[in-house]
């Protein structure tokens, strides 16, 4: 080949580069679905409105526009949100609320199937996740499908839908709060050290471990977890028609129960498995050949582009093996948590 025919070559291949590059950029574009000019999108922080994607779970039984949507709400309740770029996150309390939304606006789907595989969490967490899916129910039918774990801040969570399916195995309940502080003022007696404290109030230190906690803080701290717990107990109580004292003198003291022993004590509405969550699902929706959809946040170009930015460079390689796989826990914030998970 000659020369010349060389160098037409590859000039036509770089124009094919670059026109591709442009397709591209205008799709990435295109899936922002930004409500502002394109000019402020470059430079503005605001994150755009989150839209799901579909992935089928199960296929219509008949050619249909009516769907199940299947969300998913996996580990610690949490307002942060967990999870690598590239990776499935763990969600937060605004990713669960768009996908919530996103089915609730989506006129062809009949009815939402929430999988709650969690141990609670924090608990503003909770009762914000409770009243979405709470405001949802009021729209569109909300199964819950407690997978191996809805306990505490998940079962909270689970009082917002229309009816709660439960697998013989699940563990759930643990209707209570929980709330910790770290005191350490014997070890530094023990090296010496004190800790010198200004406040403007009896009360502005009361979990300090660098003393001893007084009486009246004890009882002040009480109170707060105490209003809390009869919160949590007020949601269940209407939620599952059963009475506060009825609940206090059974099943409502911290303890986890297993999927049976929460039907006869009328916290869950039936046994099954995920496809019986489907069923009723499809049963409540008048849908009965609705099929089944997962959502999925697809990553654009600008979050790619941003997190990299954002990202920190690591100063050195650390492997964490032990600390990882329990939830660090805030000393002094108060969860929705079985105790087991505190510690």
């Amino acid at each position: 080949m000659s020369n010349k025919s060389s160098g037409c070559l590859i000039v036509i291949l770089l124009l094919a580069l670059v026109v591709s590059l442009g397709l591209n950029l205008g799709q990435f574009m295109g899936k922002l679905d930004l409500d502002v000019s394109a000019d402020a999108a470059m430079f503005s922080t605001a994150r755009p409105k989150r839209k799901f994607h579909e992935v089928t779970v199960e296929t219509a039984k008949k050619p249909t526009r009516d769907k199940i949507v299947h969300i998913d709400l996996e580990g610690i309740i949490s307002s942060m949100e967990m999870g690598g770029l590239f990776t499935e996150a763990m969600p937060g309390i605004e990713t669960v609320k768009r996908a919530l939304e996103q089915a609730v606006e989506d006129k062809n789907v009949k009815a939402i199937v929430l999988r709650i595989n969690s141990p609670g969490g924090e608990v503003t967490a909770s009762d914000i996740l409770y009243n979405a899916v709470k405001k949802a129910a009021k729209e569109k039918p909300v199964v819950v499908y407690m997978d191996s774990m809805a306990a505490s801040g998940g079962y909270y969570v689970a009082c917002g839908a229309t009816k709660i399916v439960a697998s013989e195995t699940t563990l759930t309940a643990s209707i209570g709060v929980i709330m910790e502080t770290l005191n350490y003022h014997e070890l530094f007696g023990k090296v010496g050290l004190s800790m010198a404290t200004f406040t403007s109030g009896a009360f502005k230190d009361s979990l300090s471990g660098a003393r001893p906690m007084r009486d009246d803080e004890k009882a002040y701290i009480q109170n707060l977890v105490t209003q809390m717990y009869d919160r949590f107990l007020g949601i269940v109580s209407e939620a599952r028609g059963v009475p506060k004292d009825t609940l206090k003198s059974t099943v409502a003291d911290g303890r986890v129960v297993t999927g049976r022993e929460a039907l006869n004590a009328k916290l869950v509405d039936e046994i099954g498995y995920v496809e019986d969550a489907y069923a009723l699902a499809r049963e409540l929706g008048k849908a009965a050949d609705a099929g089944v959809v997962k959502y999925r946040h697809e990553t654009g170009f600008f979050e790619i582009f941003a997190a990299a930015k954002a990202a920190p460079q690591p100063a050195k390689v650390q492997v964490d093996v032990g600390s990882s796989l329990l939830p660090k826990l805030q000393p002094g914030m108060m969860y929705y948590l079985p105790p087991s998970y505190a510690h």
